[in-house]
């Protein structure tokens, strides 16, 4: 209250209303009041606020005017895609509807100075006008004269007029080359975490216990501080965390776990709304649960030739090799099932496990499933290290076996299956059990 008292010329009501729509902001306000001065006060010709996305620029200067019944007009720079409608909404929000006519179809800075002029003259004000311009930045991709002529726009008008510029970016990266009239410069730090805290506790839902809600938000801030500051993703990812009615704060936190672990995939995200991608984590569990028995490696993406490189590696560990013949040549002649079968071979291949290979049988079968002419250049056999690397091979025998490394295959069939898939290769009619 000893603040709102220094600021002459407004009402204790209304100043204390502004306080109380300003939480945690009591001081960038009260300094804001100051540089503004009396209603009737000739104030500073433009004032420059900066600071980082949803720290309370645009509500605080908004909250200000609105509260104070100050005569203002609000312009956003996204919306006004040229000159012409920056001056327009500048004088439909300062001088009424009819004032926008006057200006010409493309008109200049002098036309705006001029119409601005004249309606000055026709509806005078005693009070000091304001033109806020929010995401000012994009006036740098403007003409060249604008930003230093908004500057100092009270000087050309000849009224009381300041303009307030709200930026996410420094002064520094406003400053042109040729020089300007500097403003006052005022920063809105960034919300602390016990400033968020004390916010987002006065928007608690009355269906639940202000205790309750605030060891929610408390727990809240405890996940999401370390990578989010934004009061608004904030907002939005308390919206549709779901709470329970009652319970102690180990209750509350069982609850609400699975939610915050869902929400830090959607920090940021505004493709999509919260319930599409709830519903879309739902089908990709539900799909991830339909192939669980895959191999941990079944989402790797390889490579189209290594790939094949695996499936030849498949067929050599579960293929008795008397059966390449039979396999992976045309003229093999009919051969049964039976001729092959000795004692040792009446059981599954799959069932025994993956047998070692040397390389050149590798080569030998990746020649033939390969669907194009493969030179066989260093880039195969960089490709054979990178499946050892990744441990869907495994090399057999000592390293000082330079001249015939032998390997075995250490994926499961399902595995295999799905990368087949992949390729458009037929796997089962190539493995000798299932003959």
């Amino acid at each position: 209250m000893a603040a709102q008292r220094q600021h002459q010329g407004y009402e204790d009501e209304k100043l204390q209303r502004v306080m109380e729509r300003l939480p945690c902001r009591d001081v960038q306000a009260s300094l804001l009041l100051a540089l503004m001065g009396e209603p009737e006060q000739c104030s500073y010709p433009s004032i420059f606020i900066y600071g980082h996305r949803a720290t309370g620029k645009s509500h605080v200067i908004h909250t200000l005017l609105k509260e104070l019944e100050l005569p203002y007009a609000t312009v956003s720079c996204v919306e006004c895609v040229s000159v012409g409608l920056l001056f327009e909404q500048v004088l439909l929000s300062l001088f009424g509807s009819d004032s926008a006519s006057l200006l010409s179809r493309s008109p200049s800075l002098s036309d705006f100075v001029r119409v601005y002029k004249q309606l000055c003259v026709q509806a005078s004000s005693k009070q000091t006008r304001y033109i806020v311009l929010d995401r000012a930045e994009l006036l740098r991709d403007m003409e060249a004269n604008l930003l230093p002529a908004f500057l100092r726009l009270q000087e050309l008008v000849e009224d009381n007029v300041t303009v307030i510029l709200l930026s996410e970016i420094v002064w520094d990266k406003f400053r042109p080359n040729t020089g300007c009239f500097e403003p006052l410069l005022l920063y809105f730090p960034d919300y602390s975490k016990g400033e968020l805290q004390q916010i987002l506790s006065e928007d608690s839902h009355p269906s639940y216990s202000p205790e309750l809600y605030s060891a929610f938000i408390n727990i809240l801030l405890g996940v999401f501080y370390s990578v989010c500051r934004d009061l608004r993703e904030l907002r939005h990812l308390v919206s549709y965390t779901p709470l329970m009615k009652e319970g102690d704060t180990h209750k509350l936190w069982r609850n609400i776990e699975p939610h915050l672990k869902k929400a830090m995939q959607t920090v940021y995200l505004r493709e999509v709304s919260s319930v599409q991608w709830e519903q879309q984590l739902q089908k990709e569990e539900k799909e991830a649960g339909a192939v669980r028995g895959l191999s941990a490696h079944a989402h790797v993406e390889l490579p189209y030739y290594s790939k094949f490189l695996l499936i030849a590696a498949y067929l050599a560990s579960y293929n008795p090799a008397r059966t390449d013949k039979r396999f992976f040549l045309k003229h093999h002649g009919k051969i049964k099932k039976t001729n092959f079968l000795k004692k040792h071979e009446k059981t599954s291949n799959h069932l025994l496990g993956p047998k070692p290979f040397p390389l050149d049988r590798l080569l030998a079968i990746f020649y033939s499933v390969v669907d194009s002419r493969v030179a066989p250049t260093a880039s195969v056999f960089c490709q054979i290290s990178s499946l050892v690397t990744l441990q869907l091979l495994n090399q057999v025998g000592h390293d000082d076996q330079l001249d015939a490394p032998k390997y075995k295959c250490a994926v499961s069939l399902d595995f295999i299956l799905a990368i087949s898939r992949t390729v458009s290769f037929d796997m089962v009619k190539y493995l000798y059990d299932f003959l």
